[in-house]
């Protein structure tokens, strides 16, 4: 056998990939270059992450008129700005002069100003200030406000688009509102929220976190010890998701033997049996169970590197109760310890891929999201046949 040093001279041509896209157990796993290419990393980027609407966080971080909070997107630099109106709104993070970044990190301001020449903004983007333009020709501010992107909202969440001809946020979650609506999202207010940098490409982390293989290995003296039933994989009839289900007793955001909070009294059907595992595609994990969800956000910052935010949701009336900061603890003492097992199992997947000895592999039963997430990425990103 003779190495594969390099990635093919057309990586997006559909050949590349008639394995991948064969049934779920005569499937071939994508090629080892899917996740360490630059070329590929760049039409995901501008094919997927350009496109679709994407998950950045949730309004209780931009909790009052001037909240902002500033980061990068698939390299796209975004303010996101909470308005004198109540109206949370995405601009670029780019002066319309020339071009410094304007803000940095998360806070409240009064406006937006840059700190090169100090043109200011207000927080709905318009241009307010521009010392000593007055003689330049045919100026007007009225014309370089901030370039704007889409926001939307959903339980809470907010969401980003960069396409202005994406159809609307509804469209992209399907059903999935309606299968989540007993947990009562609106009502949950954020809790916590951390923050990891890992070595290793977007798709690995994704793929990890919606299959339940390597939970007896990785997992072994942590959430292995829950005893569950684990279903078939959900696929959404509208939208953009997938998902896992088990049915279970006892809080899936605790270890065993730890006590915590009472559940969620909205909760009926399956929500009261068991946990939800949801993947909003391309980046987002949501966990929902008894009395508490969290979730994973993924920030790709290059093909073999991402940022992952980790946010937890309780209802507001549990929030509101006096022991709520002596048990939070027990439920951060849980993330604390899989959440960085994770981080670690997906760096080593990164660390074995790159060798130029590395080949495809084929998929167990356990792994059909595994399966599903590859063919909706290539469904996306490679080249139509010719």
């Amino acid at each position: 056998m003779l190495p594969t040093w390099h990635e093919p001279t057309q990586p997006l041509d559909p050949a590349h990939f008639a394995g991948v896209r064969r049934p779920l157990l005569e499937a071939d796993t994508l090629p080892t270059w899917a996740y360490t290419s630059p070329g590929f990393y760049r039409a995901e980027v501008e094919r997927v992450f350009g496109k679709v609407w994407n998950f950045v966080g949730h309004v209780d971080q931009l909790p009052e008129p001037g909240s902002y909070l500033a980061f990068d997107f698939v390299g796209v630099p975004v303010i996101l700005a909470r308005g004198k109106d109540g109206t949370i709104r995405a601009f670029a993070n780019s002066c319309r002069h020339r071009g410094a970044k304007l803000m940095e990190g998360q806070g409240v301001a009064a406006a937006i100003r840059c700190p090169y020449h100090s043109w200011t903004y207000d927080l709905e983007g318009k241009l307010r200030g521009a010392a000593q333009m007055e003689d330049t020709v045919g100026f007007d501010k009225a014309h370089f406000g901030l370039d704007q992107f889409r926001v939307g909202l959903w339980g809470g969440f907010i969401f980003l688009c960069l396409d202005p001809a994406a159809p609307p946020l509804e469209d992209y979650l399907g059903e999935l509102p309606a299968l989540l609506a007993p947990y009562d999202l609106e009502n949950m207010g954020l809790a916590r929220l951390k923050t990891w940098d890992v070595a290793c490409n977007w798709k690995i982390y994704v793929e990890n976190a919606m299959e339940s293989y390597h939970v007896p290995t990785v997992h072994a003296k942590t959430i292995q010890l829950q005893k569950r039933d684990i279903n078939p994989p959900l696929h959404g009839k509208s939208g953009q998701w997938c998902g896992l289900y088990t049915r279970h007793s006892g809080s899936r955001a605790l270890e065993v033997g730890d006590t915590g909070f009472p559940y969620i009294p909205s909760l009926s059907g399956d929500s009261a049996e068991g946990t939800y595992y949801i993947l909003l595609y391309p980046t987002t994990m949501l966990a929902l169970t008894f009395d508490c969800m969290w979730w994973l956000e993924v920030y790709p910052t290059g093909p073999q590197s991402m940022h992952l935010r980790s946010g937890a949701l309780f209802p507001r009336s549990t929030m509101a109760r006096p022991d709520f900061q002596e048990i939070l603890p027990r439920y951060c003492k849980r993330w604390d310890r899989t959440i960085p097992e994770d981080n670690v199992v997906s760096e080593l997947q990164q660390q074995g891929i790159q060798s130029p000895f590395a080949r495809t592999g084929r998929f167990s039963f356990m792994e059909p999201l595994v399966h599903s997430i590859a063919n909706w990425v290539l469904d996306r990103v490679v080249e139509p046949p010719r």
